[in-house]
């Protein structure tokens, strides 16, 4: 199974001393992919890797961070936390669980794919903005051990409320659509300063009928709008647990809060930035997520503002609009497609060029792509080959592996046309391949021209 990661000259930020050393331990990270593959000692392998990892954030973080120091970077502080989260948290956190599996395959590709991602999520986003202007990904980010102790405190608060066992499925939740959702966004705001904070709890339907219902003894399968305010005070206290027992800076207040549409909740997600960002699996009960984003980045005028006054009729409206909107996608004949690419460009790119004939959903890695398939399954995925971390052909090959996804057609996205590539994609067996740089109007009508084919 092939895994690379290709050093491209726009990843210089072009400071040679960083730069030589990023390229340094992209071949190192490739070495690492080759001993995997060639099946030579997995624990070998993983503990040469964990020796030069180790090695490499002691002096690598030291005279990146020097070199930011001498030229006052702003972003020194924020830069000097992840650096020590990696190094105090990831890396050991890794090691144990390679030890107490005695090396098992899932511990090792778990290593090897979470060095690879923060390797390219801190190399290609956090450090690009150390010179050239780029933005920070994650503004105001928690801490690893801060994120660790929210998932262990939100874990134990939905056993203690619901007896909800839940598991962790994703630390980089990536806003994708899970089933009906309820969107449920909060806003806390401090009375001794102008400090605000934002959470945003995404619910799978059926988990509130699931919860709160039967708690409350609701005879219903559906959302009615008592239950949307009884799961509404349910949640209020469901986030003071949490913030009661992690917060640290002084005494928040509920200031604001609003039920969202997923097109409003899309919104959000795409213009705020992140702290942090979980997605749990609750059993058979339903999934849930939980969204904590940066106080100072706040947008304004997302939703209409819930008060007492207002409560029982904003309800009922929000439950019209799912009804309506649930009715609309009944009715939907149009094909699903999900578009899968690393780039938030390309998605953006594909659901406006697709949008007005297609059901379109987007996931940016293979992970989101299995869960998105798995919870709304598309006519055709638009794939693509080139990913970071678990690249196209491992995505169809997951798929491929469960019986029910098998057959979903799959079309590889690209931006290369060179004759081995071709071959490669080809003995893949997709359903066929796109090249990005052709004109929109192109690839539409070779969609168009894939789904006559189908029909006839």
């Amino acid at each position: 199974m092939e895994a690379q990661i290709e050093w491209k000259d726009e990843f210089n930020i072009g400071v040679d001393s960083i730069d030589s050393e990023h390229q340094r331990l992209f071949r190192i990270v490739n070495k690492l992919f080759r001993f995997r593959q060639e099946e030579k000692d997995s624990q070998w392998t993983c503990q040469e890797g964990i020796k030069y990892f180790r090695g490499h954030t002691v002096k690598h973080f030291t005279d990146e961070e020097a070199y930011m120091a001498s030229i006052g970077y702003e972003g020194l502080k924020r830069h000097q936390r992840i650096h020590r989260s990696f190094q105090e948290n990831t890396l050991p956190a890794l090691e144990q669980e390679l030890e107490r599996t005695n090396y098992a395959p899932d511990a090792v590709e778990h290593f090897l794919g979470v060095c690879t991602g923060w390797l390219i999520g801190h190399t290609l986003t956090e450090d690009q903005a150390i010179t050239k202007g780029h933005e920070s990904l994650w503004t105001g980010l928690l801490s690893g051990e801060e994120v660790t102790a929210m998932k262990k405190i939100i874990v134990q608060t939905l056993f203690g409320m619901f007896r909800l066992e839940s598991t962790v499925i994703s630390d980089v939740y990536g806003g994708e659509k899970f089933g009906n959702g309820v969107y449920y966004r909060l806003i806390y705001g401090s009375n001794q300063d102008e400090k605000r904070q934002e959470i945003i709890l995404i619910f799978e339907e059926k988990l509130l009928i699931n919860t709160v219902g039967k708690i409350l003894g609701f005879k219903t399968n559906k959302l009615d709008t008592m239950l949307v305010n009884a799961a509404r005070f349910t949640a209020k206290q469901f986030v003071g647990r949490v913030m009661e027992q992690f917060q640290t800076d002084g005494e928040y207040e509920l200031k604001e809060e609003n039920l969202l549409s997923y097109q409003q909740f899309s919104k959000v997600f795409e213009r705020e930035r992140l702290q942090v960002s979980l997605l749990f699996n609750t059993g058979g009960a339903g999934y849930f997520a939980y969204c904590v984003f940066a106080p100072h980045l706040l947008q304004k005028g997302i939703g209409v503002p819930i008060e007492p006054e207002n409560a029982m009729t904003e309800v009922e409206k929000y439950l019209a609009s799912r009804k309506e909107q649930e009715a609309e996608e009944e009715a939907d004949s149009r094909p699903k497609i999900l578009v899968v690419d690393d780039s938030m460009t390309i998605r953006q790119s594909m659901n406006h060029l697709l949008g007005e004939d297609y059901q379109v959903s987007l996931a940016e890695s293979g992970v989101a792509a299995i869960r998105s398939i798995t919870l709304n399954r598309p006519d055709l995925v638009l794939l693509d080959y080139e990913m970071p971390v678990c690249n196209g052909q491992q995505t169809l090959e997951m798929l491929r592996s469960e019986k029910s996804f098998a057959d979903i057609p799959v079309v590889f996205l690209t931006g290369r046309s060179d004759p081995e590539l071709v071959k490669r994609l080809l003995a893949l067996r997709p359903a066929g391949y796109l090249l990005k740089y052709l004109k929109p109007e192109e690839i539409k009508e070779k969609i168009n021209a894939f789904f006559e084919k189908r029909k006839r």
